[in-house]
């Protein structure tokens, strides 16, 4: 898979951050609003037209849940990890540069 121009909106970064640990939609919310201290909160459709596309990437995927239950966990997958780790490193570049042009105000 080709990674050279994936840019991953704040969102899709945090959601796929928060499920390094197994978590359902409404964990997912609550974990993406911790982590970035409240400044991200996510709807509903973007957090679930989030998970789908991730979904069909290959991102992340949906555990096997209880019949009982309607809550579905999602965790992230090898790939979705790589994603992560080539971000971080978009982003560290992204600030270098920065830092290089404009100083480290």
């Amino acid at each position: 898979m080709q990674q050279d121009n994936i840019a991953l909106t704040e969102a899709v970064y945090y959601i796929l951050l928060s499920l390094y640990s197994p978590l359902h939609g409404y964990g997912i919310m609550q974990k993406v609003d911790n982590l970035s201290s409240g400044r991200v909160k996510l709807a509903a459709g973007t957090l679930y037209g989030a998970i789908n596309t991730m979904l069909e990437r290959g991102w992340i995927r949906a555990l096997p849940g209880e019949k009982s239950s309607r809550k579905k966990e999602y965790e992230i997958t090898p790939l979705g990890r790589n994603i992560v780790a080539y971000e971080l490193n978009r982003l560290r570049e992204l600030i270098a540069n920065g830092e290089l042009i404009i100083g480290g105000q």
